[in-house]
């Protein structure tokens, strides 16, 4: 980028902008680290929709009505969509992902691991949530809030399926920072503040929202056995994520993935895409490289005929020197052009 020529900035893929080669390295490290995190945030976006539609689904045709309230769900969307795009996306690159092999241009975007993992912790949240919603009311020993007459107050039964079901969604996120297969999830945890500094905001706004939204949020204040009950329950995300971690995922059909390209469609129109017809480059842009071939062929020769032309003359004593200017020759580059064109 500093020392190279404009032929062959034109002529290359990549340039380095501080003509220092341990750039490439730290790109390559920048580059999937950005695609690790889209993948990250996309296996726990995922996961809480499966679970959040599925619930208002089977309640809306199970008792009529939806234990998870229409603000409720703005808050877990908050959760899922702002916060957790900032803790996810703010992971700090690693040495580490130099150790794995690159990403193919084929690759799908939702591999086997997070397919296995999305399903899987959907399977967990969604069995707590059926079971709180038509038994919860008799393990806790409250009131049911199922069939319950409109505009009735918030019930301790549906706040507690609501507690537990973002108390998972948290523990969740600490499972989806690692979308390998890696067991050891709390692994570089605190060198990211951001990431722990929000799930520190987000707890604390929920204890807020639940002991003091009352009607505004439908929730009502819970004793500090169904608060146990509820960390409890989200903690179990993460023994679980180990157990689904065990699963070997090359016994998972290659169809459970997703996102997957091919490398013809991503090819732009001027690139080099093989002519699938005549097994060929083609002609259009095989001519464009020997235009470009010809006028840096051309600039060369114009380059050394006026290293050429420098002379010598004394004038009053004093060596100069003196150049003499040559027209730049349009003419031959075009008759040159229209040659490899022919």
């Amino acid at each position: 980028g500093i020392a190279g020529t404009d032929v062959a900035k034109e002529a290359s893929d990549i340039i380095l902008t501080d003509d220092n080669f341990t750039s490439i390295v730290k790109a390559v490290m920048w580059g999937r680290n950005v695609y690790d995190s889209i993948a990250k945030f996309l296996q726990f976006q995922l996961t809480v929709n499966v679970v959040a539609v599925i619930v208002a689904f089977v309640g809306a045709c199970a008792i009529e009505d939806s234990p998870l309230k229409a603000v409720q769900m703005l808050w877990v969307n908050l959760i899922m969509d702002t916060l957790a795009s900032l803790a996810l996306a703010t992971e700090m690159p690693t040495s580490q992902l130099l150790l794995r092999k690159p990403y193919g241009r084929t690759k799908p975007l939702i591999s086997r691991t997070m397919m296995k993992n999305i399903l899987g912790h959907a399977i967990y949240q969604l069995t707590i949530i059926f079971t709180l919603l038509f038994i919860g009311h008799r393990i806790f020993d409250i009131d049911s809030g199922m069939y319950a007459p409109l505009h009735s107050p918030p019930t301790q039964h549906f706040t507690i399926i609501f507690n537990t079901f973002v108390m998972m969604t948290l523990f969740n996120e600490i499972n989806a920072r690692k979308i390998h297969g890696e067991r050891n999830i709390f692994e570089g945890l605190l060198t990211n503040p951001v990431f722990y500094s929000i799930l520190i905001i987000t707890a604390a706004s929920q204890v807020v929202i639940v002991q003091f939204g009352g009607r505004a949020f439908s929730t009502a204040p819970l004793s500090l056995d169904q608060w146990l009950w509820c960390l409890f329950f989200g903690a179990g995300v993460l023994v679980w994520g180990q157990c689904i971690t065990t699963i070997p995922t090359k016994k998972i059909p290659k169809t459970f993935t997703w996102g997957s390209g091919n490398p013809e469609d991503l090819d732009a129109g001027g690139s080099l895409v093989e002519d699938t017809s005549r097994g060929s480059i083609s002609q259009e842009v095989k001519r464009t490289g020997q235009i470009l071939w010809i006028r840096g062929l051309t600039r060369l020769q114009t380059q050394l005929s006026l290293q050429s032309s420098m002379s010598l003359q004394v004038i009053g004593g004093e060596l100069q020197d003196r150049l003499i200017p040559v027209p730049y020759s349009k003419a031959a580059t075009d008759e040159a052009v229209s040659w490899i064109a022919i």
